[in-house]
């Protein structure tokens, strides 16, 4: 199962998003165009992303539960300290 790359260029969007909010609103320093360790993003499988997002979107539409919370717990989650997911 492919992953995404565990060291990219640029910094993870919601990252940069998270340390932003963090700082009053204005971008810190030492975040820039090159990813830091507490931006890199994180290996993922996207076939995981993937299944998350689907069952988040059919517990949307049809209002029952598909497993929503079960695939999106299994995904790296950077704000709660668990970057490599419970899978």
């Amino acid at each position: 199962m492919a992953t995404t790359p565990k060291s990219a260029g640029q910094p993870e969007a919601l990252a940069t998003f998270a340390a932003t909010a963090r700082n009053a609103g204005h971008k810190p320093q030492n975040i820039g165009l090159e990813a830091t360790a507490a931006t890199k993003p994180l290996a993922t499988s996207p076939a995981a992303k993937h299944d998350a997002a689907t069952r988040v979107l059919q517990e949307g539409v049809t209002g029952k539960d598909h497993g929503a919370d079960e695939a999106v717990d299994t995904l790296p989650d950077r704000a709660a300290g668990k970057p490599t997911g419970k899978a």
